[in-house]
């Protein structure tokens, strides 16, 4: 019976989803270079094949059942790409969209644990139905914020990767980058993050789920 009284508690990954659409979103940059590269460094086929991919890609995301904003987003985000890349002239700037989200996104992710909403935080408790609910147990808040430096971590080390390469212009060598670092150090991510999570929070916390401390304070109509 005492075994009973510590709810399991629920892997990060589990609740983030699996890895087919960071993997999918690494194809259209690759169909790019290899269009780029078979006629002759041919900006305007690479983006033909990066958008024909795009195209595919997101048809098999609406029939495998992905959200379809989602989907247009994706495939608005590659003919963004290949727009720039045709109006410069420049093939690497196919991945300049690519380097800005990526500086964005570290900057965000950790200024939200400086004004103490962990983006990590948002999103699970978003997923879960909590909302706000978490920031309510001190535990997971701190948690998620040790966690979502992993994350800011993250685009950090693209950022690193990615700007020598782009100012390089290393084609090739970016779209590889690309791949590499998509959906394989997402996973690895997704890995570390919740480790750091569930290694800072105190034992006996259910995890992802509220404390019952926490719990009964956000049902309480006093609160």
């Amino acid at each position: 019976m005492t075994e009973q009284t510590a709810p399991a508690r629920e892997s990060l990954a589990s609740v983030l989803g699996g890895r087919k659409g960071a993997l999918d979103a690494s194809l259209p940059p690759a169909a790019f270079v290899i269009g780029w590269l078979a006629a002759d460094q041919s900006i305007r086929w690479g983006s033909i094949a990066a958008i024909a991919v795009a195209v595919v890609v997101g048809a098999i995301r609406l029939a495998r059942g992905d959200k379809a904003r989602a989907v247009v987003v994706s495939l608005a985000m590659v003919i963004a790409a290949a727009l720039i890349a045709l109006h410069t002239g420049r093939a690497e700037d196919f991945f300049l969209i690519q380097v800005l989200s990526n500086v964005a996104s570290a900057l965000l992710w950790a200024a939200s644990v400086a004004v103490r909403w962990p983006l990590l935080g948002v999103v699970v408790g978003l997923l879960l139905g909590q909302k706000a609910r978490w920031r309510r147990d001190p535990a997971l808040l701190r948690s998620y914020s040790w966690a979502t430096l992993t994350w800011s971590g993250q685009y950090v080390l693209r950022v690193v990767v990615y700007l020598p390469l782009y100012w390089a212009a290393q084609v090739e060598a970016l779209a590889a980058a690309r791949l590499i670092l998509t959906w394989p150090l997402q996973a690895l991510t997704i890995a570390v993050s919740g480790w750091v999570l569930y290694k800072t929070l105190p034992a006996g916390h259910p995890g992802l789920r509220l404390s019952p401390e926490a719990k009964k304070a956000t049902e309480d109509p006093r609160t």
